[in-house]
């Protein structure tokens, strides 16, 4: 399998370290808008880097990332840059003649009117409404396949296959006891996307009446996570899995809870009041005269690269999925879960925790790709294929997974 890897960040790097371990690939493209990024990104790999290749192109341009597909004859796009790329980098993709797959699917954007009530156009929207054209040239694009979404949904899909005969409640539950030495704010996670997701109207669905939206953090829960974290409070998100669980596996609700924790809370909400979450940009004074920026950049480039903390990060962190419902006509609830101690990936891959956990996934899903053993046309979500390939192939990575009996 030819990949073009298309960021090289945190996650795109974490990506190119775990993927050198495997035989499937034949060929990764590291491509960044800065070439020092993915340069630093092969150089990493030493002698394990043979089959990778550093370039520099603008996710943004979709004729350049076209062309950069034809050229290497990549058979897939993966996209690890933040979701503002999503549509170019889809459409680039199609445009190729390459498979597509991503970890976070195209921006929603909120009712006009009723934003706390009603969606407006919902995460991946647009990219489902091109899957006639994907479906009919016989391509696949699979969206949806990092940790959270991706993996949460594939316990989605074990649950209903192996777990249960009926399900009354599916809510994906993310949970993390780490810490930062020597930041107050740190996030583990790309701030512009945790913006985007945190403060964005949640989406809830419900058999009976679809998808609908609450105001941020509403319904808030203490649940206990696995593995030493303990209990966490966590608050209703926008998030993917509310989107993707109900068009393939059937289940009564369907929610998305973060554990944020009450200082992270009042941070995003600070940063919503002083308008600093704000796409759209500002024109302050610059030394050269007016300059257009977005606050929420401004907020990203003041704030520690989430992929520099892992020496200063302890703890671990948790991605699950929780369920509720029936098996052989008794109650039945459990919680599938992954945990990733960042010492450990700091010590295995030289990653932290977030972003190894995030990149582990997709790379599973190109190996069963290249294998054969998941296979599929249009654009179709991580429950879409059968589960238990996907979990033992994780578990041969080294990173298992468990239930637990709630």
């Amino acid at each position: 399998m030819r990949v073009l890897l298309v960021g090289a960040g945190g996650v795109g790097t974490a990506i190119t370290r775990i993927a050198a371990r495997r035989p499937f690939l034949d060929l990764m493209v590291v491509a960044d808008y800065d070439p020092a990024r993915a340069e630093a990104a092969v150089a990493a790999l030493g002698d394990a880097g043979s089959r990778f290749r550093a370039e520099r192109v603008d996710a943004g341009d979709e004729a350049a990332v076209a062309r950069l597909l034809a050229r290497h004859g990549c058979d897939v796009l993966l996209n690890a840059t933040d979701p503002r790329f999503v549509m170019p980098l889809f459409r680039a993709a199609r445009a190729a003649g390459a498979g597509y797959l991503d970890m976070a699917m195209s921006l929603s954007r909120p009712h006009p009117e009723r934003p706390y009530e009603e969606c407006g156009v919902k995460l991946g929207d647009e990219q489902f409404a091109l899957a006639e054209e994907w479906e009919k040239a016989g391509a696949l694009a699979l969206v949806g396949m990092g940790v959270e979404p991706g993996l949460s949904d594939v316990f989605a899909r074990y649950a209903a296959d192996e777990l249960f005969d009926t399900i009354e409640e599916i809510g994906i539950r993310d949970g993390a006891n780490l810490t930062v030495d020597g930041y107050d704010f740190a996030p583990s996670f790309s701030i512009w996307t945790t913006i985007e997701e945190c403060l964005n109207p949640p989406v809830v669905y419900e058999a009976g009446r679809g998808w609908f939206t609450t105001p941020p953090f509403s319904e808030p829960e203490v649940f206990d996570f696995p593995e030493g974290i303990g209990p966490v409070e966590c608050v209703n998100v926008e998030h993917e899995e509310v989107l993707l669980v109900p068009r393939w596996v059937g289940a009564e609700r369907v929610t998305f809870k973060y554990g944020l924790g009450g200082e992270f809370i009042e941070t995003l909400k600070t940063l919503h009041r002083l308008g600093l979450d704000r796409t759209e940009p500002v024109t302050v004074s610059g030394p050269d005269g007016p300059v257009a920026v977005s606050p929420r950049d401004v907020v990203a480039a003041c704030l520690p690269d989430p992929a520099t903390l892992g020496e200063r990060m302890h703890g671990k962190t948790c991605a699950g999925t929780w369920v509720r419902g029936t098996k052989d006509g008794a109650p039945r609830e459990v919680y599938l879960y992954h945990v990733v101690d960042n010492q450990w990936s700091m010590a295995e891959y030289g990653c932290q925790a977030v972003v190894w956990q995030t990149a582990v996934n997709p790379v599973v899903a190109l190996e069963l790709l290249a294998t054969g053993a998941w296979s599929g046309t249009g654009v179709l979500g991580p429950e879409a294929f059968p589960a238990r390939p996907f979990l033992d192939l994780l578990t041969a990575y080294g990173s298992p997974w468990g239930v637990r009996e709630q």
